[in-house]
């Protein structure tokens, strides 16, 4: 839990919609709008770290300077980064702990910054918790294959297999064409059992509904 304490309670905000991120898990980003740079940048100067979260509404998301958040996000950690030709930043954050906003800030940046708690998230920096694999739920992975499938997602799940638990389960949340709130659900599902719960509960609903949902990231 050391590192965790040692995490900022000021964060720069990164609002992406219909996606979530996990401690301990990597995602490639593409940054190009201006005030993302900036806040990349500082970002740099300083602890590389910023916090990922999604705003409640995405349409219009990216003609909102403010579009009202859910409270509950991740921090990410910069690990590498490149400056392209045409002025984007491609880097790889890797996930920390999950956080609460308790308050936003005002400030003179084009981002946004926010007051955070991560007392709720201990549990995300202990390494080892679940050592599990994949193969201990062939049920519910037999059933997200196929839901996949049929939503012409490919995955190589032979290599999901050789991680422990909690990232397998994570990645699949995070790449799962559901909606945006069940994503949020899925985030903020403390332990990874309830997590698990609720994935299947979600794939429960569709595979009775057949309900169509789209994916994006804006």
């Amino acid at each position: 839990m050391k590192q965790q304490k040692n995490l900022p309670n000021i964060l720069p905000i990164f609002p992406l919609s219909n996606f979530i991120f996990f401690p301990k898990t990597s995602v490639p980003l593409n940054i190009f709008e201006p005030r993302y740079l900036e806040m990349i940048n500082d970002s740099l100067k300083k602890d590389k770290l910023i916090g990922i979260i999604q705003p409640k509404n995405k349409k219009n998301v990216k003609n909102e300077k403010k579009p009202e958040l859910y409270s509950i996000g991740c921090v990410g950690k910069i690990i590498s980064f490149d400056e392209t030709e045409d002025n984007r930043i491609l880097l790889v954050l890797n996930g920390i702990s999950r956080f609460e906003i308790t308050e936003e800030i005002t400030n003179d940046k084009l981002y946004r910054q926010c007051k955070v708690d991560f007392s709720k998230f201990e549990h995300d920096v202990i390494e080892g918790k679940n050592e599990s694999r994949v193969s201990d739920l062939n049920l519910i992975f037999n059933d997200l294959k196929d839901f996949f499938q049929k939503k012409g997602y490919e995955l190589d799940w032979n290599e999901l297999k050789k991680q422990n638990l909690d990232q397998a389960i994570n990645s699949l949340c995070m790449i799962a064409p559901f909606s945006l709130e069940e994503k949020q659900i899925l985030l903020e599902s403390n332990e990874i059992n309830d997590r698990k719960n609720k994935l299947k509960e979600i794939l429960n609903i569709y595979s009775v509904s057949n309900v169509e949902t789209n994916y994006s990231i804006n």
